[in-house]
């Protein structure tokens, strides 16, 4: 696809220009009990955008859902990440289940409401049992829903979110509601959804359309049924992906342009918020949590470091000391990756086009070579960019036998997937989200969650990385939310450095950990307040 974005440094020289009202930080705010003041005003940047992101064209008609033939390409050109498979191994049911639809039937919780449609509410006692058990490693975002409930900082926020809808998100939606918020929510992936969760929620009022294993159809049905409700309007939108804000901008313009912030949390929601930015098309103020701190070196780093050794186990059974992979990109993610699979004893390969990112991994030891140097020897391949056609039906015909591909980007974009699906190749399911993709000569390929992100398709993640970033989201929601008239314009921006900074001093209880204090000498001589920020905002971690 051709870049409709040009030149990122132009964005990059205008956002540089812009001044931005600073008040009151977050910090202060809540450790000290109280919503009295103003946040921090965050910091508009912008980063360059990835060429395969590209918006359908204005013209799309969005008066009907895509019909069962039809559902491919509209999911195509509306968004690649709409039908990731995130499926959790920790939900109590499966899909098959039941093969009647949710949509076919009307459930009503204890307290008569129908305003929901998921599986199964008869679950909603186990899902409150997993919600339980994710609150206790999630004690920082449970501290903030003490700190700040008492003064309902989202009173009137009328929030929609798309999202997985997993026990720890819904600790997240809880503490929203317990924040004053009104919630109606849906899955940003059609296999991550667990029933049991969406049940739970759905007990206590919070209007949730997902379910396991939905289809295209059914997914775009429900960000739907989330924002047509009948007198309800959403004023704030918390997006994992982009669809539900492209759905709002594409089909409900009127109502997009009430909306009082965006906070996305992905790559690829970013990349179209700033298309839009660029084309002069955002009319409200949009939070980019992806490349917040601790949302880029905890969530993406640490999550992946672990998460991606879970789902190659459950997944292969395949012991990795002296396999040969390559980890197609560097970022941290890549990083992630990387570092645990040369910790089993794996030789990892790097490929990338970054050379920054090249140099980095060449420092850390590991060698790198382009895809087609080694495509034939290597028994692992992964996909960390979040681009496109990063592995080709060329490379998949040129694999050897018993290879492993899977994806760890956001997208299923990274993998030529569709060009599988052809007469001559056999398709053989072995477990759940494995699939042998057979050759005419009899040579197996091992494709995984069908080319989607592996960690949520395949297994878990941990549950404390989720609550850094959960925190993160909701003080975004809270900042834009409380921000007055004027700070945020319509652009997007990143969380202000003091934000970060308390979202980490909150998680650091868990470690028993003693931050060291300046003293008024060295807060002087350094010329930093002695109580942050502590880093200026151009600073790398």
């Amino acid at each position: 696809m051709s870049d409709p974005t040009g030149d990122p440094r132009l964005l990059e020289s205008k956002q540089a220009s812009k001044e931005v009202k600073e008040s009151e930080n977050v910090a202060e705010k809540y450790s000290a009990m109280t919503v009295s003041s103003a946040f921090s005003a965050a910091v508009p940047t912008h980063k360059p955008v990835k060429k395969h992101i590209q918006f359908v064209d204005d013209k799309q008609d969005f008066s009907r859902y895509p019909t069962k033939s039809g559902r491919r390409s509209l999911s195509r050109s509306i968004s690649q990440s709409s039908t990731d498979s995130y499926g959790s191994a920790a939900s109590y049911t499966d899909s098959s289940d039941d093969e009647t639809t949710p949509r076919d039937k009307t459930q009503v919780n204890s307290k008569g409401c129908i305003d929901f449609c998921i599986k199964n509410i008869k679950q909603a006692e186990f899902g409150r049992r997993e919600i339980e058990i994710a609150e206790q490693d999630m004690s920082a975002l449970i501290s903030l829903r003490k700190r700040a409930q008492g003064e309902k900082p989202l009173a009137g926020a009328k929030i929609v979110g798309c999202t997985h809808i997993t026990a720890q998100t819904a600790v997240l939606i809880e503490t929203l509601v317990a924040l004053g918020a009104q919630c109606r929510w849906t899955a940003c992936n059609i296999y991550s959804t667990q029933n049991e969760v969406a049940a739970a929620l759905s007990e206590i009022g919070v209007a949730v359309f997902a379910w396991k294993g939905e289809s295209e159809d059914d997914f775009w049905w429900c960000i739907d049924r989330c924002v047509s409700a009948d007198g309800w309007e959403p004023n704030m939108i918390l997006d994992d992906g982009g669809d539900l804000t492209h759905w709002v901008y594409k089909k409900y313009p009127n109502v997009f342009k009430k909306i009082r912030g965006i906070v996305e949390e992905s790559v690829t929601g970013v990349h179209r918020l700033y298309q839009l930015s660029k084309a002069g098309k955002l009319c409200v103020p949009a939070m980019n949590v992806n490349d917040s701190v601790t949302k880029q070196k905890f969530d993406n780093l640490y999550c992946c470091r672990e998460s991606i050794l879970d789902g190659l186990k459950r997944t292969t059974d395949v012991m990795f000391g002296g396999k040969q992979v390559v980890v197609c990109g560097y970022g941290e993610v890549g990083k992630g990756c990387s570092a645990a699979l040369k910790a089993l004893g794996g030789i990892v390969y790097v490929t990338e086009i970054d050379p920054i990112c090249a140099l980095q991994a060449c420092m850390d030891g590991f060698r790198v070579l382009k895809l087609n140097e080694i495509i034939r020897q290597v028994d692992v391949i992964i996909t960390c960019t979040g681009n496109k056609n990063v592995v080709t039906r060329d490379q998949l015909d040129r694999m050897k036998n018993g290879t492993i591909v899977c994806n760890m980007g956001h997208s299923n974009t990274e993998i030529d997937v569709a060009s599988l699906r052809t007469p001559e190749l056999t398709w053989e399911r072995v477990r759940s989200q494995v699939d042998h993709v057979i050759w005419p000569d009899g040579k197996r390929v091992i494709l995984l969650a069908e080319g989607r992100l592996l960690n949520l398709s395949c297994s878990t993640v941990p549950t404390f990385v989720l609550s850094i970033t959960a925190t993160t989201q909701a003080l975004a929601l809270i900042e834009l939310y409380n921000a007055p008239e004027g700070r945020y314009k319509q652009d997007v921006y990143l969380l202000p450095k003091k934000m970060d900074e308390y979202v980490a001093s909150l998680h650091l209880a868990t470690f028993d950990a003693h931050l060291t204090e300046l003293s008024d000498e060295q807060a002087k001589y350094l010329g930093l307040n002695k109580n942050g920020p502590f880093k200026p905002n151009y600073y790398r971690y």
